[in-house]
């Protein structure tokens, strides 16, 4: 079976086609800020694989609270990273009244700020929040069969009942990642995207 469905995606990825998945609204933490708000010596604890390789859901939610409402069993991703980052959808920081910019993972600095709260603690959360720039993960023999380039922006065709044409999407190329590409709840939503989904890249 598993050379089957790599063979199939196989011959999706060389027709310059990829699946699309849908990111929910989630929080990576720090390590610091685990023991902070699961207690000392606390690590995230694996529940189940995440597409990327070595990234999984943890068994830990958390509560986000911002000026105008809660969110509660929020999905902490793990493994613990090097700084907290919440990922947003702009219908998530309406509800919470939250102000987030579109940013690319990783880039929180002057972002936007929220309450997380955990069994043990709560944390302030200065900078860290965003809506997360629509991005392609590539791999590194992908990128090279697409010609793409990490970096890149390009448009993506979705295929569904609703066609929606996403621009200035953004390349990732490592040879850690699965080739995937990433939208939110609400760009989900626009386009009709459930279930297996392709999208075709356009340059």
């Amino acid at each position: 079976m598993k050379e089957i469905v790599s063979a199939v995606m196989d011959a999706v990825h060389s027709a310059g086609m990829v699946e699309v998945e849908v990111s929910a609204r989630h929080v990576h933490l720090s390590q610091e800020h685990v023991e902070l708000l699961f207690g000392p010596g606390a690590k995230l604890t694996h529940k189940r694989p995440l597409s990327q390789p070595g990234q999984f859901l943890a068994e830990q939610r958390v509560t986000l609270i911002g000026p105008k409402g809660t969110k509660e069993r929020v999905a902490v991703l793990g493994p613990a990273r090097s700084a907290t980052q919440v990922e947003l959808s702009r219908s998530d920081c309406m509800a919470l009244g939250v102000e987030a910019p579109v940013r690319e993972s990783g880039d929180v600095k002057g972002s936007g700020a929220i309450t997380i709260q955990g069994p043990c603690g709560t944390l302030d959360l200065k900078e860290g929040v965003i809506i997360a720039h629509n991005h392609i993960h590539v791999t590194a023999p992908d990128s090279i069969r697409f010609n793409l380039k990490d970096k890149q922006r390009v448009s993506v065709a979705v295929m569904t009942e609703r066609p929606v044409v996403f621009k200035d999407v953004i390349i990732r190329v490592s040879t850690q990642f699965s080739c995937k590409m990433h939208i939110d709840v609400d760009e989900a939503n626009a386009a009709m995207v459930h279930g297996f989904t392709l999208g075709k890249i356009i340059r």
